[in-house]
């Protein structure tokens, strides 16, 4: 490089640092900023695993703004510390965290923008959705390990109103950066995708797993034996006026009673359009009696899972024995799975054995979400 060009190449970087003092907020706010924005992007990620209808689109918005702001934010950080960085001499024991907390920023960022342009690039069994949601989930740690090490008390900041119209215009920012990112995904022919992110099953896999063409999965480790129709019954208690105990002939009996066109749309990053049958959850709620003071539905697989509906809700769900006129396989719920239109593929509770009516809800489901199926 000779005299000229290293002139060049020192203005050029001139004003790229002039114009980064600009529009950076102070270290600190930057530093509380990106804290704040994980924290966000982490609750807002897990909320939208509950939203299936499109008045939940929101939460999806807000979670690719927030993401598309903290890309913004951790390049200024790294900007700033990157003569820490590269010197050895000025690592300690908290460097090496936060040099792979940055990293895996990174990467849970762009895994995030690369499967809203339409890429997947599979994992054996986790698509590239799975995996931005894994690498979001392992920021959590390392945050929180590395404010252990560098941790300023928000009290020192100084938060002025220059300050707080820079952060403001970096949310403005990811949120045009969310929209460019959505009209590109549109171009290039992501325009079946779902507000919630969901593709079509066969943007992603290339064959039929198994009946009913779409793939078979299961919550954690929700994985039972198959289960003996012959053998099986399904038992509704709780606030009823006569608890019911139905055989698989009982319910099924020589087809589905009902029909539901729904859309079972799965957290793995598909979804997929069926006719389900079966019987309306309604249906056996009248046949049962329900009591004035229930509220809730809750439905309970052989493996221990669980999911509860508000009633009003519950009653238009179906607990479907047929898809597409077959029955059920083992994979997708046999002898009888709910289907709730609206909800995510998680609350659909697969082996369906008890349908319990209750006064109160039951929080604990979460917990037994990641619990159930172990022995």
């Amino acid at each position: 490089m000779n005299g000229s060009e290293r002139g060049h190449t020192s203005r050029v970087r001139g004003v790229v640092a002039r114009t980064l003092r600009r529009v950076e907020p102070p270290p600190r706010v930057v530093d509380w900023a990106i804290a704040v924005a994980v924290a966000v992007e982490v609750a807002s990620g897990l909320y939208s695993f509950t939203q299936g209808t499109p008045s939940g689109a929101w939460v999806f918005w807000f979670h690719s703004t927030v993401g598309l702001t903290l890309a913004a934010l951790v390049a200024f950080k790294l900007y700033r510390v990157r003569r820490r960085v590269t010197s050895a001499a000025a690592w300690d024991r908290f460097t090496p965290i936060s040099v792979l907390q940055a990293i895996v920023t990174l990467a849970a960022l762009g895994t995030g923008v690369f499967w809203v342009l339409g890429g997947n690039v599979p994992i054996f069994a986790w698509t590239t959705l799975n995996l931005h949601v894994g690498l979001g989930l392992l920021l959590v740690p390392l945050v929180l390990w590395h404010l252990r090490g560098r941790y300023h008390s928000p009290r020192a900041l100084d938060p002025d109103r220059r300050a707080a119209l820079k952060v403001g215009a970096l949310l403005v920012a990811g949120t045009v950066a969310w929209r460019v990112t959505e009209s590109a995904d549109t171009v290039l022919g992501g325009a079946s995708r779902r507000f919630t992110g969901s593709k079509p099953t066969g943007d992603l896999y290339d064959t039929e797993t198994e009946g009913g063409g779409f793939p078979v999965t299961s919550w954690v480790a929700d994985d039972p034996d198959p289960v003996d129709r012959a053998a099986w019954t399904l038992s509704v208690r709780g606030l009823v006026d006569e608890e019911l105990d139905l055989s698989y002939a009982g319910l099924a009996g020589d087809g589905p009673d009902r029909e539901l066109d729904a859309t079972l749309d799965c957290t793995s990053g598909w979804y997929t359009h069926q006719r389900w049958g079966g019987v309306r959850v309604g249906d056996l709620l009248d046949s049962a009696g329900v009591d004035e003071r229930a509220r809730y539905v809750r439905f309970t697989s052989v493996t221990g899972y669980r999911w509860s509906l508000p009633v009003e809700e519950a009653r238009d769900a179906l607990l479907a024995t047929h898809v597409r006129g077959d029955r059920l396989s083992h994979g997708h719920g046999a002898p009888a799975r709910l289907v709730a239109a609206g909800r995510r593929g998680f609350q659909w509770v697969k082996w369906v054995e008890s349908v319990e009516v209750r006064e109160r809800g039951d929080p604990m489901q979460w917990l037994v979400t990641l619990v159930s199926g172990f022995d």
